[in-house]
C-alpha cells in the first residue's frame, strides 16, 4: 500500500487512532467454495477525519463500511472504535444510504423523532422535540417537518436521512453513496451542506463514492481500493486543500488536476475493470 504525501493541514499524522482495521479479511462460503471479498485490510481513521473510499464495483467498499456499522463481521482481523471491538450495530455509528431508508408512512419529523426516542428513551418529550427541530433546522427542512417522504424531493429526503443520523450524535457517520441518485445541482448543494454540518459537529466520516471530484472536494484522505475479489487498499491519498473549501478555487488549483489524474490513472489504468470483473 502506498500513500501519496501532501501538505494537507488536516493530516492525520501524530493523532491518536480512533477507528482501526487490523488485518481484516472477509470471506463468504458459496456453493463454489470460499469467496474472499476483502483481504488484509489495515487502516487507521482519526477522530473528526473525513475519509472517502473509492474503487470499482465489487471491490468491497460496502463490505468495509458494513463492518464499521456492525452489520457484517470480519472473517479474520478486527475493527475497533476507540479500542473497543465492533461486533454489532450501535447508535455510536449511523449510516446514511443512497436510497434514503425513511419510513414512508411517517413524516420527516416522525422519522427523526423515532431515532431520538429509540436512543434516548429517558429524555423528556419536550427535549426529544427540541432535538428533532434543531436537526430539521440544521438541514433547512423546518417547513417540511410534517411532510411524508413521497411529498419530498430526493434531495430533501436525503437531508432528512442526514438529520436523522446526526440527531443521536454518533461518533462515526457512515455514508454509502448518499448523493449517487441525485442530479448534479442537488448533489453539489448537498455536498456543501454536508461540509457545513461536518465542520460544526466534527463527527468522524467514512463515505463511499464513485465520484473522484466529490471525494477530492469532501475528504481529508481518499482510500483507493484494488479490484475484487480479495480486494485490498491500493493507495491512500491525502487531499491538500485547506478548509473551509471553495469549489471554484479548488478546481482552478493545479493540485486538483494532479490529484484527479492520479486517481483516474489508478482506477482506469492500473486497476481497470476487465471482462472477468
Amino acid at each position: 500500500m502506498q500513500t501519496l504525501n501532501s501538505t494537507n493541514p488536516n493530516s492525520a499524522i501524530a493523532r491518536d487512532p480512533f477507528l482501526t482495521f487490523e488485518s481484516v479479511s472477509k470471506i463468504y462460503n458459496t456453493p463454489r467454495g470460499d469467496f474472499t471479498v476483502l483481504e488484509g485490510i489495515d487502516l487507521t481513521v482519526y477522530e473528526s477525519e473525513f475519509v472517502c473510499v473509492i474503487g470499482h464495483s465489487g471491490c468491497g467498499k460496502s463490505t468495509l463500511l458494513n463492518m464499521v456499522s456492525g452489520f457484517t463481521k470480519p472473517t479474520h482481523g478486527e475493527v475497533r472504535l476507540q479500542s473497543k471491538l465492533i461486533s454489532k450495530p450501535g447508535p455510536d455509528r449511523m449510516v446514511v444510504f443512497q436510497n434514503y431508508s425513511l419510513l414512508p408512512w411517517k413524516t420527516a419529523y416522525e422519522n427523526i423523532y423515532l431515532a431520538v426516542k429509540t436512543v434516548y428513551p429517558d429524555k423528556s418529550k419536550a427535549e426529544k422535540h427540541r432535538i428533532v427541530m434543531e436537526n430539521l433546522e440544521m438541514v433547512g427542512l423546518l417547513e417540511a417537518a410534517n411532510k411524508k417522504p413521497k411529498q419530498l424531493s430526493g434531495g430533501m429526503r436525503q437531508r432528512v436521512s442526514i438529520a436523522r443520523a446526526l440527531s443521536i450524535r454518533p461518533q462515526v457517520l457512515i455514508l454509502d453513496e448518499p448523493f449517487g441518485a441525485l442530479d448534479v445541482m442537488t448533489r453539489e448543494e448537498l455536498q456543501e451542506e454536508l461540509l457545513t454540518i461536518w465542520r460544526e459537529h466534527r463527527v468522524t466520516v467514512m463515505m463511499i463514492t464513485h465520484d473522484i471530484d466529490e471525494a477530492i472536494f469532501l475528504s481529508d484522505r481518499i482510500v483507493m481500493m484494488t479490484n475484487g475479489p480479495a480486494a485490498q487498499i491500493g493507495e491512500i491519498v491525502e487531499v491538500p486543500f485547506e478548509r473551509p473549501r471553495d469549489r471554484a478555487k479548488i478546481m482552478e488549483d493545479p493540485r486538483f488536476f494532479t490529484l484527479r489524474n492520479h486517481a483516474l490513472e489508478f482506477l482506469f489504468n492500473r486497476y481497470a475493470l476487465t471482462e472477468d470483473h
